[in-house]
């Protein structure tokens, strides 16, 4: 038999922010797989080869009027979209639709619920909250996780949330986010003996990612150590505040705003780093994380990393590998960050124990064959399925021939 034919579904590939989607599909060996999308972003970043667009079906008005006002059939139906679904996975003789993010599957669900064959949908955090712009979202999400035979989560808590929007636990499984170990060489790190101590955040700047948090303990630490800098990686719609806040607290000139960063020049400041902060937080929504790339990225590096207890990070950061603290507590990772500047050692132990942990939790290579075991499971379940439902149907057709008979 050959390899199973899987397509990897994405509306847009990809944002600037999916580069673990990115690097899980490329990694795929033991399936082959084509990616279908909507639309094409960011080609320079994200290369791929076997790209299908979905083309715009052409409209026609009175139908579209039709099918939307008068029958209120969903968005997948009165756009068009069905049919060119089908007829791309047809001819490419797809076995499985892999579909990243739940409010995708949503929108898909006229057609999972009809394609005979199965799919599989990836929650990755800000799918797993209370989203307004959805009605009935979370009985669509029901909906949703009855159609599928399996449901992937990047993170306990995110399993455990899911299990809560009604997710029978059976189907869930933990798909990590896998790291390339050979991009992110280990730096043994020691205390910088003049006192500059590097720290930096990797992150969109939104309200979830706690940045304000973590400008707030700095200028607790820079009180300690005035040679410090913070160096902020990542653009967002709080930036200008965010600017307002560090002109506040007095450390504007030690505090850079460096945007968005490329693969290689975000490497470079991981290296040349040596406090990693990310004290995440869950925002009115209850969008939280799965387990941030950055501090994966920056565990593997040997960085020890201070961050909060919330969502999927205590599954990555344990103590030895970093420190926790409540969600906004500022005084409480200004602690955090003393300690380790205080203790000598301290800092190349956690190091170390922060890319051992990735090493045995994240690896690429283990969660791309794991991703892969999956898409087997699922298939043969819905096989298994089908079988069943012949079964049933072949053992009552003697009942049903009889009842006609005597009518």
């Amino acid at each position: 038999m050959g390899k199973r034919v899987v397509a990897s579904y994405c509306t847009s590939f990809l944002k600037s922010e999916m580069l673990h989607i990115y690097r899980q599909v490329c990694a795929l060996r033991g399936v082959n797989t084509f990616v279908m999308t909507k639309a094409v972003q960011n080609t320079d970043r994200f290369p791929f080869r076997d790209i299908e667009v979905i083309p715009q079906p052409r409209v026609n008005l009175l139908r579209h009027g039709w099918l939307k006002f008068v029958k209120r059939r969903p968005p997948i139906v009165y756009r068009g979209e069905y049919q060119m679904l089908s007829s791309i996975l047809e001819h490419r003789g797809a076995d499985l639709m892999h579909i990243y993010f739940g409010h995708t599957g949503v929108h898909l669900l006229p057609f999972i619920e009809q394609w005979n064959k199965p799919c599989v949908v990836s929650f990755h955090g800000a799918d797993v909250a209370i989203k307004q712009d959805i009605a009935n979202y979370p009985q669509k999400l029901r909906r949703l996780f009855a159609a599928v035979p399996l449901v992937l989560a990047r993170s306990q808590s995110l399993a455990n949330r899911l299990v809560q929007f009604g997710c029978p636990r059976e189907k869930l499984r933990i798909n990590r986010t896998g790291v390339p170990l050979d991009e992110f060489p280990l730096v043994e790190r020691q205390a910088p003996a003049n006192g500059r101590w590097r720290i930096m955040q990797a992150c969109r700047l939104i309200p979830k990612k706690g940045v304000a948090t973590s400008l707030r303990a700095f200028a607790i630490f820079k009180k300690d150590y005035p040679n410090a800098e913070f160096y902020i990686a990542g653009k967002g719609p709080l930036q200008w505040e965010l600017e307002m806040l560090a002109a506040g607290l007095g450390i504007s000139k030690d505090v850079h705003f460096v945007g968005f960063l490329s693969q290689s020049k975000l490497l470079g400041l991981y290296l040349s780093s040596h406090l990693f902060v990310h004290p995440s937080e869950m925002p009115p929504d209850e969008n939280q994380e799965g387990i941030p790339n950055s501090i994966l990225e920056a565990m593997a590096t040997g960085l020890p990393v201070l961050a909060t207890r919330h969502g999927g990070i205590p599954e990555a950061v344990e103590r030895g590998s970093g420190f926790l603290v409540a969600e906004e507590d500022h005084t409480g990772l200004a602690r955090s960050m003393k300690e380790i500047a205080g203790v000598p050692g301290m800092l190349y132990e956690m190091g170390m124990r922060a890319r051992g942990a990735v090493v045995s939790q994240f690896e690429q290579e283990t969660q791309t064959r794991l991703l892969e075991s999956y898409y087997e499971e699922a298939i043969v379940m819905r096989a298994a399925e089908e079988r069943t439902n012949m079964e049933e149907a072949s053992s009552l057709a003697p009942q049903l021939a009889e009842r006609v008979a005597a009518e």
